[in-house]
């Protein structure tokens, strides 16, 4: 069995690049660490959630990475950039 499964390994071409002694993959470099707030964030959305649809049904996530200070903004999935601004200004 396990030359079998070797064998399957052998002809796996996702496999071969993933355990590639050619080129390792050497250390992970961390991600540089801010000295403020607000310098370096993170955005996610969470979409379709079951509501009306003249309620808003998507959440729009910041995270501040210094702080872990985050905003939770309601808004709509149909939503572009520039109604997310106006939504993260309060304007």
């Amino acid at each position: 069995m396990k030359r079998d499964v070797q064998n399957i390994y052998d002809r796996c071409i996702v496999y071969r690049q993933a355990k590639s002694k050619v080129l390792p993959h050497g250390l992970y470099t961390p991600f540089l660490v801010t000295k403020k707030l607000w310098i370096d964030i993170s955005i996610d959305f969470v979409l379709g959630f079951p509501w009306l649809k003249r309620v808003r049904d998507s959440i729009f996530i910041v995270v501040d990475r210094f702080s872990k200070i985050t905003h939770f903004i309601s808004c709509h999935e149909i939503d572009d950039a520039t109604n997310m601004q106006i939504y993260f200004l309060g304007r």
